[in-house]
């Protein structure tokens, strides 16, 4: 058994090295479709590039919801 390891810099044999690679590879996959559907939503939510009228619909917005805030959290 030692020697069907000596080749190896990870200590492992090819069989467990290919088990080890298929499960990664998996999980890799699942996190980066978990990842772009996420990015996917995010940019339907809230896009982080401007719209036609660039980053200044962006503040005046920022300052309708702040006002919008400010005047619910006094009205309390």
């Amino acid at each position: 058994m030692a020697d069907l390891r000596q080749g190896s810099l990870s200590g492992l044999t090819d069989q467990e090295a290919k088990e080890f690679h298929g499960i990664f590879m998996t999980s890799f996959i699942v996190f980066t479709l978990i990842a772009i559907v996420a990015h996917f939503l995010a940019w339907q939510w809230r896009p982080w590039l401007p719209g036609a009228s660039g980053y200044a619909s962006i503040v005046h917005d920022a300052k309708e919801v702040a006002m919008a805030y400010i005047a619910v959290a006094f009205s309390a």
